[in-house]
């Protein structure tokens, strides 16, 4: 079996869409001065409330529905904490990460009379697209994946358009860059602030609904594994380099698939588990000595680069 194959290429778009909706939802807030760490409880949310929706309803769309608006929701505490009521978004984020952890393992005993883990017979995933199955290299990259991860590329390109090019997008930097001239202008900080917390939660929604329905169709505690943290290490270290937001996530994807084809070809599994966040640690500092650099080489006057 070789590593690197189209189907190797499958799994790396398979292992980062989670991570990049997470990442998605945490480069809004921040462009609006959010700085949200909760992504990693609110992933976990999303990926329970699919499993849970789907297995009720017969219907994994209902569950991606029902994951989107339940994880929005719980994403208002850390915006009416952070945005209206001033408090430490930090504290904050931290306090619902934890109780995720706790509400989903409690929920899972409560609902299912499990625990560890929730896989019942039959229950619905969300398509995959089989219609490309057809066409070279395409069908093999993107016939088996969830319909969830071209939207994830497609939603990448449409936020960074509405940010430079919409009015909206354009005071919700300003909100994030200067708030006091924001609110001068009359526009209003916190609602922008509010809003931005809660559709990240959306968004996260959609992250937790691929982790459990796309990638797999079932539900196993704390399976987030840390994937809202590498989404917050990735907006962190791209700063505000949109276009290197999904290449730090195709990077984890890239190093998970890698640990994945590793076991199959009998590495030994304490290396293969910890190979995705030790691969995905050094790429995620390279990426930022580059951008670094690169900004720093903006900032040089043309005169004394010359």
């Amino acid at each position: 079996m070789s590593i690197f194959e189209w189907s190797f290429v499958a799994a790396v778009l398979t292992s980062a869409t989670p991570i990049l909706f997470a990442a998605l939802a945490g480069a809004l807030c921040a462009q609006a001065g959010v700085f949200n760490i909760a992504l990693e409880g609110q992933m976990l949310w999303g990926a329970f409330a699919a499993v849970a929706g789907s297995y009720y309803t017969g219907n994994a769309w209902a569950g991606v529905l029902i994951a989107v608006l339940s994880t929005a929701l719980y994403s208002v505490i850390l915006a009416v904490g952070a945005a209206r009521w001033k408090a430490d978004p930090i504290i904050i984020a931290i306090g619902t990460n934890l109780l995720s952890l706790g509400l989903t393992g409690f929920l899972l005993r409560v609902l299912f009379d499990t625990s560890g883990s929730f896989a019942p017979q039959g229950l619905a995933g969300i398509g995959t697209m089989p219609f490309l199955a057809g066409i070279p290299v395409i069908g093999d990259v993107f016939a088996g994946q969830s319909v969830l991860v071209p939207l994830a590329f497609v939603l990448i390109v449409a936020a960074g358009l509405w940010l430079r090019l919409t009015p909206g997008g354009l005071r919700l930097r300003g909100v994030g860059e200067h708030p006091d001239a924001a609110a001068t202008l009359g526009i209003g900080v916190a609602r922008y602030q509010t809003w931005v917390t809660i559709l990240g939660g959306g968004l996260c929604g959609l992250a937790g609904a691929q982790l459990s329905l796309g990638n797999v169709t079932l539900f196993t505690e704390n399976m987030t594994a840390g994937r809202g943290w590498i989404a917050v290490a990735a907006v962190i270290l791209v700063a505000n380099k949109a276009f290197w937001l999904p290449v730090a996530c195709l990077g984890f994807g890239a190093a998970e698939a890698l640990g994945f084809r590793l076991q199959g070809i009998g590495a030994p599994q304490q290396l293969t588990d910890a190979a995705p966040y030790a691969i995905t640690l050094v790429v995620l500092v390279i990426m930022r000595i580059v951008v670094t650099r690169r900004r720093a080489n903006t900032l040089v006057p043309k005169e004394t680069q010359a």
